[in-house]
């Protein structure tokens, strides 16, 4: 377990704690996706709290204590937990129980420090710990977007707390060549270059998402783009520069060759702009571990279309019983 953490269990928080009940504009990205998917505040995940290194985590939660298995679902950068909630309905994935934070400083969760993509890592990792300690349940770790990344950095230095890994992209951003890849503008990525190898200024604190990344690429339907580019804790958010930075300089905790466990399942969306399929494949062809790839078809960033979200449950189930992943 990483210092300055301990293993205590998310709590509900306080009245005057930020709630998506409150605070309700992701129910606008619930028409994109099939109805079966969509989540209402009145059926939404409970909203629980979880105090990490002094600063407040909000964690989506469905807890199902009779679930063989627990599902923890990353976001990637510029995300946050409740925009993932559909996929808790997946008939492969809706009977395990269901966490999905907010990574410190997205969403509604605090950050009472400067937050570095080394230290979403370690905040992963102290959770499957709380986990670990409250059951021994199998966890399989899902990141969508950029959190697949994220979701192999835990799996490489925890193998033991991850029965599988489900990711929806898994590009190196450390490599040069993906990086223009990631930004999708040649705008941000000229930044992305700049941010990755020079030192910043101390003013240099935040600046606005749109100027690092194409928010618009986050899905092929152009009022999903839209609502998400104007979304206060979504695209139209401030990030610290450290989180990006750290982020394009963070090398995989074990090289790919070297990493043989847990199952892998790639789940890329075939039209994804923002995270092309090519520079997952790269990185994905070089593991060693057991791995399974399927591509979403007519599918964005963020898959939110019927027939890519039908094959992604299809491909998510067989990857299970495959792997005798109880579920």
């Amino acid at each position: 377990m990483s210092s300055g953490s301990r293993p205590t269990f998310p709590v509900r928080g306080p009245k005057a704690a930020p709630s998506y009940e409150r605070r309700s504009y992701w129910t606008r990205y619930q028409e994109f996706f099939p109805g079966a998917l969509q989540v209402l505040p009145g059926d939404a995940p409970e909203e629980r709290w979880w105090s990490w290194r002094g600063t407040a985590v909000h964690l989506d939660v469905v807890r199902r204590d009779g679930a063989p298995c627990k599902l923890l679902v990353l976001h990637g950068i510029g995300g946050y937990g409740r925009m993932l909630a559909s996929y808790s309905r997946l008939p492969a994935l809706a009977d395990l129980e269901y966490l999905a934070p907010d990574l410190p400083g997205h969403g509604l969760s605090s950050a009472g420090f400067a937050v570095g993509y080394r230290q979403w890592v370690d905040f992963v990792i102290d959770l499957l710990a709380a986990e670990r300690a409250r059951d021994r349940r199998p966890v399989v770790l899902f990141g969508v977007g950029t959190g697949g990344w994220l979701a192999y950095q835990v799996a490489a230095r925890v193998p033991d707390r991850i029965a599988a890994l489900l990711v929806t992209g898994l590009a190196d951003p450390g490599l040069a060549g993906v990086r223009d890849g990631l930004a999708a503008n040649p705008g941000a990525g000229l930044l992305s270059e700049v941010f990755a190898g020079v030192p910043l200024l101390p003013p240099l604190h935040e600046v606005p998402l749109r100027w690092l990344l194409d928010v618009t690429a986050v899905s092929n339907h152009a009022r999903f783009a839209a609502a998400f580019a104007s979304d206060e804790l979504g695209g139209a958010r401030r990030i610290p520069l450290e989180l990006f930075r750290s982020y394009l300089r963070l090398r995989p905790a074990v090289d790919p060759e070297r990493f043989t466990g847990p199952p892998v399942l790639l789940v890329r969306p075939e039209e994804d702009r923002w995270t092309p399929g090519t520079y997952s494949e790269r990185f994905f062809e070089r593991l060693a571990a057991p791995r399974r790839a399927v591509s979403l078809v007519r599918s964005g960033h963020l898959p939110s279309e019927e027939a890519g979200l039908a094959e992604l449950d299809r491909s998510v189930r067989d990857f299970l019983e495959e792997f005798r992943i109880p579920h």
